[in-house]
């Protein structure tokens, strides 16, 4: 993979990819990116609606870790498990990834990022009381996962670059993954997408974008 680490607007650590000119995060900050989409309006609402001491995350995209670390430090500051499962089909070297700067934006948290990056892949792991991860390395369009999920962050590349990732196969899986009442979320809005969510059976909202993207969804999974 032809990719370098960057630096966003926000200082924070994100990736691009060469051949593209598309990064992993959101240029304007990576870390207020997955503060603002994955945590504040998916796990959090997540804890806010689903009144359970133990949940089942999936992350489409595992990518730099950085949802998965800030998943596993609210989790703790909740006091609720979480059984996180991360998908990547190309996983960062350990040069690449010990060049994150993510310690700089969370001094205290190096040896759970380091935690979380040495984990072996395909076994779960327990990294903190409240934080058990699992990796598996597999592409998305081959995806085979195993148990049911309370919350999918949705974080795979745009469908500029990857458009057969946003494909009513793709959230056909998505759906069969999710309890009923379930949640997904992703940082993008795109009209196309969300009127396969509906069609499916969700419940689409549009919600205000992290910095430099107008919009977002959160997508609940209809109970029947």
């Amino acid at each position: 993979m032809n990719r370098k680490v960057i630096i966003t607007e926000d200082g924070s650590s994100s990736l691009l990819m060469q051949d593209w000119g598309e990064t992993y995060h959101s240029v304007h900050g990576a870390v207020q990116e997955t503060q603002h989409v994955y945590i504040e309006n998916g796990l959090r609402f997540l804890f806010s609606q689903n009144k359970k001491e133990e949940y089942a995350v999936l992350e489409m995209g595992f990518g730099t870790g950085l949802t998965a670390l800030l998943t596993a430090l609210n989790a703790a500051d909740a006091l609720k498990k979480v059984n996180y499962t991360g998908i990547e089909a190309f996983p960062l070297t350990e040069r690449e990834w010990k060049t994150l700067n993510y310690t700089d934006h969370l001094p205290t948290q190096e040896t759970l990022l380091y935690k979380v990056h040495e984990a072996v892949w395909e076994k779960a792991i327990p990294l903190t009381p409240f934080f058990t991860l699992t990796k598996t390395q597999q592409r998305f369009e081959t995806l085979c996962v195993e148990g049911t999920f309370d919350l999918i962050y949705f974080d795979v590349f745009g469908y500029k670059y990857q458009p057969e990732l946003w494909t009513e196969a793709i959230f056909e899986q998505m759906k069969d993954l999710l309890y009923p009442g379930g949640i997904l979320v992703t940082y993008a809005c795109k009209a196309a997408v969300n009127k396969i969510l509906k069609n499916l059976g969700f419940e689409v909202h549009k919600l205000k974008g992290p910095p430099g993207k107008r919009e977002m969804t959160r997508a609940i999974l209809v109970k029947k």
